[in-house]
């Protein structure tokens, strides 16, 4: 079990759930938690969907790795590790917001690919999502105090050989200013004048709730669910939405409410404890192009006064900039990828590399155009902060690139020999099946 180790967890909802259902017999079992067949196959088929072709061992390499998430939450158990009902809530709302806005939020494209509702889904996946979430805890749990020096860096680089070191690529650090265009006064109006319509024709009219919001809603995601939101607890919804929310009572219908996204009238459906069965309609005011104008200019202005030495780039973050994330770091953009500063020159978004392209470090870009996670329209000018040549790795250029493959190579080996220990303690057993994996000759000493 020397070696590194992965745990191998789906990534959730990628699988066809209409897909026929195959037998199923259960393939091992490690003190409480149970391993099917249909786990590892469901694993392979995505690791074919996601590689095109796996290797013929794929199966015992899945099986390995489910073996050692069951151990994790086993451990997980005896240790009363545990995942609030809240964490698991954004996880999933994460993940389906992530694949709707994949396919331009279309629901009708999810409902059909996926063969059930969206809060079908998130019921359906929920329960497997509080187990990816208590063994990666567990592991981050098992290897949390595991740290490297100074010299035990330089030793895992002095070990890699010369022709096997990395070879990095340019990189650069950016800072950005961003702004986004405000709404116009007729534009505010309009969906003002709208959203007092739908309310009046569901308050006044007798209209059915759930039909205004699937023809007249703005929010598509919500609109084909009749409007709904399913479950809400605190902490979900913008603070304005949350406080208009949790004062209603059961079928009682909000004022209308104004928040970042536009105007609303919510009804709580149902209320068990401190969650709510919500839904609502949106009007939502729309960005001209004039507004748009505006806003370009405007960012072109703070510009021209960075560039003539009246503010300084940070100076005018943090005056102007509507980016919280960034704003709060003196407008640095982190890489999602790595979590630093740090972007190899291909992962920049694409208006960002033909921005930079013919910059020198401290230059500002002109005003750029993209679209946030929301797909809202924003303006940004970036600050070159630091640029690096491709080269070999070297512990100078490369110091902390270096310490975080070092402490992720001894963090592999501590997790296996905990492993070791606590699986020769454990209850396993596995059907002879898999007695063919090569790999898999630790866990049936284990299990004997």
């Amino acid at each position: 079990m020397k070696k590194l180790i992965i745990i191998f967890i789906a990534a959730l909802f990628t699988v066809n759930a209409g897909a026929q259902e195959l037998l199923d017999k259960i393939i091992a079992v490690v003190d409480n938690h149970i391993i099917l067949q249909s786990e590892v196959d469901e694993q392979f088929r995505l690791a074919e969907a996601q590689q095109g072709s796996v290797p013929p061992e794929a199966r015992c390499i899945i099986a390995d790795q489910l073996l050692v998430k069951s151990l994790l939450l086993a451990q997980a158990d005896k240790d009363s590790v545990l995942v609030s009902e809240e964490e698991i809530d954004q996880q999933i709302e994460s993940r389906v917001d992530y694949i709707l806005t994949m396919m331009g939020g279309d629901v009708e494209q999810f409902e059909k690919y996926y063969g059930m509702s969206i809060l079908e889904m998130k019921e359906k996946y929920r329960r497997d999502m509080e187990a990816q979430m208590l063994s990666e805890r567990m592991q981050g749990l098992v290897v949390q105090d595991v740290v490297v020096t100074p010299s035990e860096v330089r030793d895992f680089f002095s070990n890699i050989p010369s022709d096997s070191l990395p070879y990095f690529g340019a990189e650069v650090e950016l800072a950005e200013l961003v702004l986004k265009p405000e709404v116009n006064e007729t534009e505010r109006q309009r969906a003002y004048d709208k959203i007092v319509d739908l309310r009046k024709r569901v308050v006044e009219g007798g209209e059915s709730f759930s039909k205004v919001a699937e023809a007249d809603s703005d929010d598509k995601g919500s609109a084909s669910q009749g409007g709904s939101l399913g479950w809400v607890r605190r902490g979900q919804m913008v603070p304005e939405f949350e406080a208009a929310l949790f004062k209603l009572k059961n079928k009682e219908i909000s004022p209308i409410i104004e928040t970042e996204f536009g105007y609303h009238f919510i009804q709580a459906v149902e209320r068990r404890g401190n969650t709510v069965f919500a839904r609502h309609v949106l009007a939502k005011p729309e960005i001209t192009f004039d507004d748009r104008d505006k806003a370009k200019a405007k960012l072109d202005s703070i510009r021209t006064l960075i560039l003539a030495d009246s503010m300084s780039f940070t100076r005018a973050v943090k005056l102007y900039s509507v980016n919280e994330e960034t704003k709060n770091n003196a407008g640095m953009m982190l890489n999602p990828q790595s979590g630093t500063t740090l972007y190899s020159v291909g992962d920049l978004p694409t208006e960002v590399y033909f921005a930079i392209d013919d910059m020198e470090i401290g230059d500002i870009s002109e005003p750029l155009e993209y679209y946030d996670a929301r797909q809202e329209v924003h303006y940004r000018i970036v600050n070159m902060r630091a640029y690096s040549e491709p080269h070999k790795a070297n512990l100078k250029n490369d110091y902390a690139k270096i310490q975080t493959a070092a402490i992720e190579q001894k963090k592999s080996v501590y997790l296996s020999d905990w492993i070791d220990k606590k699986a020769a303690k454990t209850y396993i057993n596995i059907v002879d099946d898999y007695k063919q994996c090569p790999n898999l000759s630790k866990w049936f000493e284990y299990a004997q």
